[in-house]
């Protein structure tokens, strides 16, 4: 691949720690994920993906690990969770999707993980579907207050909410929701400058994924190698830094979507030749 590196803001002292989701390294194991994590000097990671497994409540009770358990291996290792990833949705799911997020808040709380990845869900941000998505974080603040827990949900920007404007009125009628700002997505599929989109939620936003690509047409894209492409990392760092963000800036790699891509060895490597 020819290179096609960005040019760098000089650097400013980082007020967020780096991370990568498990997304990026499907077949490893927590211990061999945390041991990839610090060999390149990643702070945390966000759990997806391991062992080729994404329901992983079931993963873990298969290898007879419980919460309790879970969270002394956790320990052990020293290793730092920032997230732990669901495949529910706030718009278009069953009752039986909610127990699995129930079933993920359990381990999550045990291991003091902070967060739940939910996606938003839905097409379209009108009415009726922002409606859904308010009665659905409704429900989950009332589950959560009940049990008095600490693990919150994440939403991440994904499907429908990937501009400021409906952002905005989901914000403002549920002032408690947490973003996930996937920030290639408002960018690349929104159509919506960082800027824009961060002047809506920067007040409510605790986790980003970052990754980078090339133009196809219109608005398809391949992804890339970190500064080998478009995505504007440096405009990103800035807006983080200036206020103050202190949260994770989570490398979002997709070889448990898309096996052709690089390895995620690879990417992180390029990734610290000054991208983020």
């Amino acid at each position: 691949m020819a290179a096609r590196h960005a040019v760098f803001a000089s650097h400013v002292a980082r007020t967020y720690r780096r991370g990568f989701s498990t997304l990026g390294c499907p077949a490893l194991g927590l211990p061999e994920a945390w041991a990839l994590a610090r060999r390149f000097g990643v702070d945390a990671i966000e759990l997806r993906m391991l062992q080729g497994a994404v329901d992983l409540p079931a993963l873990w009770a298969q290898q007879g690990l419980g919460p309790a358990a879970l969270a002394a291996r956790i320990r052990s290792l020293g290793a730092s969770v920032a997230v732990l990833d669901t495949s529910f949705h706030l718009i278009g799911h069953t009752a039986e999707e909610r127990e699995k997020l129930l079933a993920h808040a359990v381990f999550a709380e045990a291991c003091e993980v902070p967060f739940l990845r939910v996606f938003d869900g839905g097409a379209r941000a009108d009415d009726e579907e922002l409606g859904t998505a308010l009665r659905t974080l409704r429900w989950w603040h009332e589950w959560r207050d009940r049990g008095a827990l600490h693990v919150d949900l994440i939403v991440e920007t994904h499907d429908s909410l990937l501009r400021a404007a409906p952002l905005s009125r989901l914000l403002a009628a549920e002032p408690r929701c947490r973003l996930l700002w996937d920030a290639h997505h408002t960018w690349k599929r929104g159509g919506e400058s960082l800027a824009t989109t961060w002047a809506a939620i920067s007040r409510h936003t605790a986790h980003v994924h970052v990754k980078d690509s090339v133009a196809i047409m219109g608005r398809e894209f391949r992804y890339v190698l970190p500064g080998f492409g478009e995505f504007p990392m440096s405009e990103l760092r800035t807006l983080l830094t200036r206020d103050g963000f202190s949260g994770v800036v989570c490398l979002e790699w997709e070889r448990g979507w898309i096996p052709e891509l690089p390895p995620l060895e690879e990417v992180l490597a390029a990734a610290n030749n000054g991208w983020w």
